[in-house]
């Protein structure tokens, strides 16, 4: 009898060991999907009801708060990461690249596919991350996963055939962006080391090294001077929607991370799939 309800006392414990890893599996992916889709909502008012002439530079503003809060984090000693030294680049590398990369395809393929063609090649991030799982983290997925890949392709397909359009630029640059992410997402997962930089560390130095060459590019395209010389820098609810921009940015960035970290890079590209059908239907309202 004691044997027994030792055993049993045992398999509680190891059951509510378990549980909270899958609430932070369920949860972190939640937080992700919800951070990603009120980004959306946010960004889709300031360039369309406002007319804000730069994304670019609101991603620097994202990359800038992140930047500001995970210092002041660290100083305050509620997170930790190491000081920066010369081995932090190639701890990092190639994530600050890969970044920039899905960021410029990213703009570029929106510019020049309809909607719903973009929604079905971005849907090819997802074989695409199973497959840089596979080969650089050595990871294995069940016969049923990758079918379940298959079918989502399969979906996105049938539901948006009738919008096909040829334009062989923006199939370079949609796919291109589909690499990007991919590779984002499992370098990130690999990079995410507890022994290295950790979670925050690679937030932290990622987002300080992508602002950069991000800065940069703003200013020879001229991005900058047209965000600095826009007329509603006097309108308070446009700064309030822009800082809530760019804190969301950040929140997104985490929360990527978080999904990452607690589950495969799969499923985040997964809830960003899912995110971008939302982010469609929501700019369908608007007439896109």
């Amino acid at each position: 009898m004691t044997a027994g309800r030792e055993a049993e006392g045992a398999g509680m414990d190891h059951a509510s060991a378990r549980l909270p890893s899958r609430a932070a599996k369920l949860l972190s992916a939640l937080f992700y999907g919800t951070c990603s889709f009120l980004l959306v909502l946010v960004n889709k008012a300031l360039l369309t009801t406002y007319r804000f002439p730069s994304p670019v530079v609101l991603g620097i503003g994202q990359m800038t708060v992140t930047i500001m809060i995970l210092y002041v984090s660290k100083l305050s000693k509620l997170i930790h990461f190491p000081d920066f030294d010369k081995k932090i680049p190639i701890k990092l590398f190639p994530l600050p690249l890969l970044y920039i990369g899905n960021h410029i395809s990213g703009l570029s393929s929106t510019s020049k596919l309809s909607l719903p063609m973009f929604t079905v090649l971005r849907k090819f991030t997802i074989p695409l991350t199973l497959l840089l799982e596979t080969i650089v983290l050595g990871k294995q997925y069940s016969l049923n996963i990758i079918v379940s890949v298959f079918a989502i392709i399969l979906g996105a397909f049938i539901a948006a055939g009738s919008d096909l359009a040829f334009n062989l630029e923006g199939y370079i640059f949609v796919f291109l962006n589909d690499i990007f992410t991919a590779a984002n997402g499992v370098y990130t997962k690999q990079k995410m080391d507890p022994e290295e930089l950790g979670k925050y560390g690679v937030l932290f130095y990622n987002a300080c090294f992508m602002s950069i060459p991000t800065l940069i590019i703003s200013v020879s395209t001229g991005d900058l001077r047209q965000a600095t010389e826009f007329n509603q820098w006097k309108n308070v609810l446009f700064i309030i929607q822009f800082l809530l921009s760019c804190f969301l940015g950040f929140l997104l960035m985490y929360s990527t991370l978080l999904c990452s970290y607690y589950n495969s890079a799969l499923t985040t590209a997964v809830v960003g799939a899912i995110k971008v059908c939302s982010g469609a239907l929501k700019f369908r309202s608007y007439g896109l």
